[in-house]
């Protein structure tokens, strides 16, 4: 699965998640997008089977900012975690 963080100052005024924003994610293969943020710092996580994360730019012009203004992560680990039974059915 393709994922991408963007972070931008949380006062930004061109970050945009509209419809226009929508589409080019689509186009992009992005299933997934979450907001997140602070009083310094807003995140848009971006995730989907066909995107590739490393077409940052694109996604960054979908968002309405430039790569001057946005910081960009790559993921370096991603994982599942399932909540199996451990030895005779008892988690520890």
């Amino acid at each position: 699965m393709g994922l991408l963080v963007v972070l931008v100052p949380a006062d930004h005024r061109g970050l945009t998640l509209g419809q226009a924003a929508v589409e080019a994610f689509a186009r992009l293969g992005v299933t997934s997008v979450s907001l997140v943020r602070d009083e310094q710092i807003a995140g848009v996580i971006l995730e989907g089977w066909a995107f590739d994360g490393r077409r940052a730019d694109a996604a960054l012009a979908a968002l309405g900012v430039t790569p001057g203004e946005a910081r960009t992560l790559q993921p370096v680990v991603q994982m599942a975690v399932t909540s199996a039974a451990i030895e005779g059915g008892v988690l520890e």
